[in-house]
């Protein structure tokens, strides 16, 4: 029923987003009866989205592949531990992990929203921190919640800050501290909105 209602999900956000495939990503050449099982559930669901193309990864090749085409991936599922593993590594391909948003999406309930690199307490207080994982977190909050428009402005706003390019943090190079880049995005936010 879990491998069921994450795939499940994993295909109905693949069709919202306009994506063309989902990747499911396991280890089954080595534990077969574990991910034997999730490749099961996986061709079972992808039954129901004959529109949607399917592709298959061990976890070493995606991360190979993750690295050398990033581009061929649309929407990618995984188990939790290899889903932990290859987040990071999506997340510092395209910047960091100051860059990358994260969601554990509950369908049926409450889901919670936070940076993939969750806290860093050894910076708490020092205005050092990129701030725009746990910004575009709150942009996948307000696409969950329905406000999808609301969190494309987000993301947008993110996106004309960097390309602006006047406000950088320390992991891109730059001088500014959390506050700026927080305050940045916002005033982008309200010009923009």
């Amino acid at each position: 029923k879990g491998a069921e209602r994450v795939i499940r999900y994993a295909f109905e956000l693949a069709r919202a987003k306009g994506k063309r495939k989902v990747t499911s990503v396991d280890k089954v050449n080595v534990l077969p009866h574990i991910y034997g099982l999730w490749r099961e559930v996986f061709a079972e669901v992808s039954r129901d989205y004959p529109e949607i193309e399917t592709a298959y990864n061990f976890v070493d090749a995606a991360t190979m592949w993750f690295v050398k085409n990033p581009e061929d991936y649309g929407v990618v599922v995984a188990p939790n531990l290899f889903g932990d593993i290859i987040t990071d590594l999506g997340a510092e391909i395209t910047g960091g992990l100051g860059f990358a948003a994260g969601g554990n999406i509950n369908p049926q309930g409450t889901s919670m929203f936070e940076p993939i690199h969750g806290s860093a307490p050894k910076y708490k207080g020092l205005n050092v921190i990129n701030p725009l994982a746990a910004i575009l977190s709150g942009g996948l909050l307000l696409e969950n919640i329905g406000e999808p428009a609301l969190g494309r402005l987000v993301e947008q706003a993110v996106t004309e800050v960097l390309r602006e390019g006047r406000v950088r943090t320390k992991d891109m190079g730059g001088t500014a501290g959390t506050s700026h880049m927080g305050d940045a995005v916002a005033a982008k936010v309200r010009e923009l909105g």
